[in-house]
């Protein structure tokens, strides 16, 4: 069995390099670049108003059609990305790629905002309703409808839509959530594996059986509080080691373009291995350019799908720029990086060497708290896949099918669940670059004539003055 397992390692590292090799690292940020150019630096000048949008998205849209708020969509998709990846994913980056893995992470997470803005846009656009009146969208939608005139959409789409499942039920969205949650639990409260499964197991049917809005109203609440407290906690570490911090940045500067030496538990590592791991990593936690975020985008109730690309670019920003740079910050800062730790392990450590016994529990318990909404978010992403697939049909047997694999995703070693990840990730993230650059000339001219109103609204009380006067 043990033969077996490291043939079937090997295997699935092999068809995972072959899939993350060069083409699609460059296909992925260079759409990001792409998009950043023909958007106007979209993601510098207009992250204000963005983030002002995120303030005042609470309250739908009154007469509009969609299933939650654009606040509750934000959650759900934050939900989805701000997972195992923030923790064990920055961790494993840096681990071996090197303190210069977190550069490349942060300039895939800023390129990525353009294409996180364009996906969801998109996905507004070109949204439809189910036979249960439910809205449902994302790149299997703007692929077929935005696409219809090319022959090859339909294919495109419906590659999207089994590759969105797959990620849903063997990436993302289950095993490594899984075995994080498991492994927490049991290292720091001793609790079994069995038994956190099968708490888990129900948990995640209670909410996920209940929908969009069971699933958005558990977000909504615990998305913003879960990830305060652990920036809060990356804050406090950063302070008490305030002097280390120019150190720390010029390291992962430097190790951004050159080779870094073996140190302490550190192999050591070369320069395109930092660019892999960090963009590789950086995409699984903030999934910019896979199209998982924009099928929550398409749930929003909100009018134009411009004002629900800004929002949703948020979600690419506070995920990685704000908590995986923390995280690798406190990482690098701390040394821990150097010991003979991994995952979740290597970040355990260094809150507890700042924040004695208490930081090992914020990682421990913000990982399970993570993880879960991790869970949840995928459910729905899963279940949008598989109705454009089957139909409404298909639901039920799609979630029953879920909670049997999250019940069973804590018996998988973590070398195979994230490897497999991997893999499904970057499968799922070629049809949804492919329609995005297709479609490039929609999303600039939908994002032309939103700025255009904008810009007439602002001047029309400047207008009505001068008449007056």
């Amino acid at each position: 069995m043990e033969l077996l397992g490291m043939n079937l390692l090997d295997t699935l590292t092999r068809i995972d390099e072959l899939i993350w090799g060069l083409p699609l690292l460059v296909l992925l940020v260079g759409t990001g670049i792409f998009l950043t150019w023909r958007l106007g630096l979209i993601q510098i000048f207009r992250l204000p108003l963005a983030l002002r949008y995120v303030l005042n998205s609470r309250k739908a849209e009154i007469g509009v059609q969609g299933d939650v708020s654009s606040f509750a969509a934000l959650s759900t998709a934050l939900s989805a990305t701000i997972g195992t990846g923030n923790i064990v994913g920055v961790a494993t980056a840096i681990k071996t790629g090197g303190p210069g893995a977190l550069f490349w992470m942060f300039l895939a997470a800023f390129f990525g905002m353009s294409t996180m803005y364009s996906e969801a846009l998109l996905a507004v656009k070109y949204r439809t309703v189910d036979a249960n009146g439910q809205m449902s969208g994302g790149p299997m939608y703007y692929i077929k409808n935005g696409l219809g005139h090319k022959r090859y959409s339909k294919v495109l789409a419906s590659l999207f839509a089994i590759f969105g499942v797959n990620v849903a039920l063997f990436g993302i969205g289950t095993f490594p959530q899984v075995n994080a949650i498991v492994d927490s639990a049991r290292i720091a409260f001793d609790i079994p594996e069995i038994l956190t499964a099968a708490v888990l197991s129900l948990l995640v049917a209670f909410v996920t059986l209940g929908g969009i809005r069971r699933i958005a109203a558990v977000a909504q609440f615990m998305v913003p509080f879960m990830a305060m407290a652990y920036v809060l906690g990356c804050f406090v570490i950063i302070g008490l080691n305030l002097d280390k911090l120019p150190e720390t940045f010029a390291l992962i500067l430097s190790s951004a373009f050159s080779e870094t030496a073996a140190k302490g538990g550190f192999l050591g590592a070369g320069v395109m291995l930092a660019v892999r791991m960090g963009i590789a990593r950086g995409i699984f936690s903030n999934e910019s350019g896979l199209g998982s975020a924009p099928i929550a985008a398409a749930a929003a109730k909100v009018r134009e799908p411009a004002r629900q690309g800004l929002i949703s670019m948020t979600g690419t920003f506070f995920d990685t720029i704000v908590v995986c740079l923390m995280t690798g910050t406190v990482l690098i800062m701390t040394d821990s990086w150097t010991e003979d730790l991994a995952g979740a392990y290597m970040t355990s450590y260094a809150f507890s060497t700042a924040l004695a016994e208490a930081g090992s529990y914020i990682v421990t318990v913000g990982l399970i708290f993570f993880a879960f909404t991790t869970i949840l978010g995928w459910n729905y992403y899963g279940e949008r896949c598989t109705e454009f697939l089957f139909g409404v049909k298909g639901i039920l047997p799609y979630k029953i099918i879920y909670i049997l694999i999250v019940a069973s995703g804590a018996f998988l070693t973590l070398d195979v669940i994230w490897v497999l990840a991997d893999i499904v990730n970057g499968l799922m993230a070629i049809p949804n670059l492919i329609a995005l650059l297709a479609l490039r000339k929609v999303i600039a001219a939908e994002t032309t004539q939103y700025f255009e109103k904008l810009e007439s609204r602002d001047s029309e009380p400047k207008k009505l003055n001068s008449c007056e006067s």
